[in-house]
Order: C-alpha cells, then sequence, then structure tokens
C-alpha cells in the first residue's frame, strides 16, 4: 500500500453508478476503503441530493422527499493512486470515473471552479471558496428564499459567511444578506 506522503493533492472525481443506486454505490466505497485500511485516501464522499416539497395537484402536501441532483453520479474527495484508482472503479455499484479514457488513464479530477457549485448546493463551504469571489462580482442566489435572484457583491464576511449582495426588486437597487453558500459567480 503506498504511504500518505507520497499521494499529493487530494482532488474531487465524479464516480457514476447506476442510477437511483447512489447511496448504495457510496457506502459500498466507504465500507470498501476501511475494509482494506484505506479509509484515509477518500476524505470524502458526496451524494448531491436535496430535500424538496412533495406535491399533490400542484399543491404542497406538507411532506418532503430527497430529490438527487446528479442522477447516477457521486462525488468523491480522494488522493488518487493507482491502487486507490483500482478499488473505486471495482467497488459495487460503481461503473466508472468520469475523465478516465481507458488504457490505464487515470481520470482527471473535477476543477475547483466546477465543483464548488455542488458543494454550495450541499452547503459544503471551504475556506479557499472565499478567494473566488470580490467585492462587485456578478452572483446568482442558488438557495434559499432569494433563489434565482442576481445582483452584485457588496461585501462578504468570512467569519459568520455572510454577504450583502445588491439586486434590484421592484425597478430599485436593494442590499440583501445572504449566506455565502447561497451564492454561485456569474
Amino acid at each position: 500500500m503506498e504511504e500518505k506522503e507520497e499521494l499529493g493533492e487530494k482532488h474531487w472525481y465524479i464516480v457514476t453508478t447506476y442510477s437511483q443506486h447512489e447511496r448504495k454505490a457510496a457506502e459500498n466505497l466507504r465500507k470498501r476503503f476501511d475494509q482494506l485500511g484505506m479509509g484515509d485516501f477518500i476524505t470524502n464522499i458526496l451524494v448531491a441530493e436535496q430535500e424538496v416539497p412533495v406535491l399533490k395537484d400542484g399543491l404542497p402536501t406538507g411532506k418532503t422527499k430527497m430529490k438527487n441532483l446528479f442522477p447516477g453520479n457521486i462525488f468523491v474527495e480522494m488522493f488518487m493512486t493507482n491502487e486507490s484508482w483500482y478499488h473505486v472503479r471495482n467497488t459495487p455499484g460503481v461503473v466508472g470515473i468520469v475523465g478516465s479514457s481507458g488504457g490505464g488513464q487515470k481520470p482527471t479530477p473535477v476543477s475547483k471552479e466546477e465543483i464548488e457549485p455542488v458543494l454550495k448546493r450541499m452547503g459544503i463551504i471551504d475556506s479557499t471558496m472565499y478567494d473566488h469571489y470580490n467585492i462587485g462580482d456578478l452572483v446568482r442566489v442558488i438557495r434559499g428564499p432569494l433563489e434565482g435572484t442576481e445582483g452584485k457583491i457588496l461585501s462578504i464576511n468570512k467569519e459568520t459567511g455572510a454577504c450583502r449582495v445588491e439586486t434590484i426588486f421592484f425597478g430599485r437597487s436593494t442590499p440583501v444578506d445572504v449566506d455565502f453558500s447561497e451564492i454561485e459567480r456569474l
């Protein structure tokens, strides 16, 4: 087994599964790596799900269900080695890893710009994400009561995660406070 010091950086990868079997594949991955004593190789497994209201005849029933935002895909943050790559792709329920073109070529990791909106939709914030946002940037609110609203960043508080965004309501410029996890750059 390869030593962790030689692993380099951990990255996010998209692991494909059978649709509606994402949770089971994620569980299988975690169990397999724990059983092999390689639990430190995979640092995060994410099934991107969101709670949505159950509707009946177009009206909310008061119940909710989990909706998979990326059917057939799970996101895995891991140290990619030959051994960890082998064990991921040979885990029950895993179909493959996006970016692996065959012929022994390791998959390409998902870029930080691509994974950031997924993590934010799940409410996962990494301190490095703040570095990609500046005052004056145009953003869209992706969750919460202001979902879909666009505006310009007026301020960001890294300690509390609060952002003030200037948006237009009823033809007037209005500052609104939203959580950092609720915005993405345009």
